[in-house]
């Protein structure tokens, strides 16, 4: 029998199943960038999301048509409750706080597609032009001025954070602890459940500060990876293109074109100072500064658990509720609090004392408040 009378082979199970599994990629990927431009302000930025979901549109005809090739007809579904999810980050934050993570899944696209057959390689360029079309509306159109400023206001965010961090943490094991032990006393308990619960309260609090900021910073510390390890993989299979993104840079610095094109050209030839460069650069970002979730974990615990130790101070001396000790552990979380907000003007900018001020009433307010309540629970407990 001559080959083009034989009868194909029928796709292997496999194939199918891939088949179907870029279909629901594709079909994702439609259903983003429609809330995409659902979600877009801006007439211009709405109309390439438009333009991305018509391509994508054109990637899952591709697959259905492998599927019917196939001899299968192509499951259809609504989008995944990961894509609902963010179309509503989207709506409720705005789009360019979900551009990294829809960057990555076309990153992902891309490499996915290349590891398949002829087919899925020939789509794989589209996923990665979406993947830089991405990263170009990740980054606002600022003028020089404005980008004087932001650097200028990144530059002060990451050499005060830490401390700013800390004072903020004292700050919260402060007025917690003084409002749990204002509560206890106000339900005239026993200085022995007192100091229990200072101790409670301090302990708990400074786990919770020390748990929830390690997820925190491991969660921003993996967002920062990825972001850089997506434009080490687009200058390693993109060189041309991360050299025009250089001498665009340098340009908008202000710099000749030739010179602009001689400078990029030398980084070129150091693949680590060019993507030193493109992160610092594109991304705003320090590559040897993404912080330590551990480090922030024991800073946070120990700061809270330095706030929150200062009002169970007088009661280690006697585990007694009498008035004198609840009054000097008033009166030394009043000066602590008065302490840490004057250390907050060093990062608002306003007075030390009216921000002092500010802080010991609210202190004040929550310990008053906590006081009264307890002192209504103590009498209708009889405890």
């Amino acid at each position: 029998m001559p080959p083009d009378q034989k009868e194909k082979q029928a796709p292997d199970p496999e194939s199918i199943r891939r088949f179907q599994a870029n279909l629901n990629d594709e079909i994702d990927g439609i259903a983003i960038y429609r809330l995409l431009a659902e979600a877009e302000p801006d007439d211009e930025r709405r109309s390439i999301f438009e333009q991305l979901a018509a391509v994508e549109e054109r990637h899952a005809a591709v697959w259905r048509d492998k599927l019917r090739e196939a001899g299968v007809q192509p499951r259809e579904r609504g989008p995944s409750l990961r894509v609902r999810g963010i179309g509503f980050l989207a709506r409720r934050f705005g789009v360019r706080s979900i551009l990294s993570i829809v960057r990555g899944m076309e990153a992902g696209a891309y490499s996915m597609y290349m590891a398949q057959d002829e087919a899925a390689q020939a789509i794989a360029p589209d996923e990665r032009e979406h993947s830089r079309t991405l990263g170009r509306l990740q980054r606002p159109e600022i003028q020089p001025v404005e980008a004087i400023a932001a650097r200028e206001t990144w530059h002060r965010t990451g050499g005060g954070g830490t401390l700013r961090a800390s004072i903020f943490g004292v700050s919260d094991g402060l007025v917690s602890n003084t409002a749990l032990i204002m509560g206890f006393a106000g339900a005239q308990a026993e200085g022995q459940f007192v100091l229990l619960a200072g101790v409670a309260g301090l302990l708990a609090g400074s786990f919770s500060m020390a748990s929830g900021e390690y997820v925190s910073m491991r969660a921003q510390r993996e967002l920062f990876e990825r972001q850089i390890q997506l434009e080490r993989d687009e200058l390693e299979t993109m060189p041309e293109e991360e050299e025009r993104e250089l001498v665009l840079i340098y340009r908008a610095k202000g710099l000749p074109k030739e010179e602009a094109e001689s400078m990029a050209a030398r980084l070129m030839q150091n693949p680590e100072v060019a993507l030193d460069t493109l992160v610092r650069e594109e991304l705003g970002l320090d590559p040897s500064a993404l912080g330590s979730p551990w480090g922030a974990s024991i800073g946070s615990f120990l700061a809270f658990a330095v706030g929150a130790l200062v009002p169970v101070i007088p009661f280690f001396f006697g585990a007694d509720a009498s008035a004198p000790f609840v009054v000097a552990a008033a009166a030394l979380s009043a000066v602590a609090l008065f302490a840490v907000g004057a250390s907050l003007s060093l990062f608002t900018g306003r007075g030390a004392l009216l921000s002092g001020v500010r802080q010991l009433g609210l202190g004040a307010a929550a310990a008053a408040l906590t006081f009264g309540i307890g002192s209504i629970i103590g009498v209708s407990t009889d405890v």
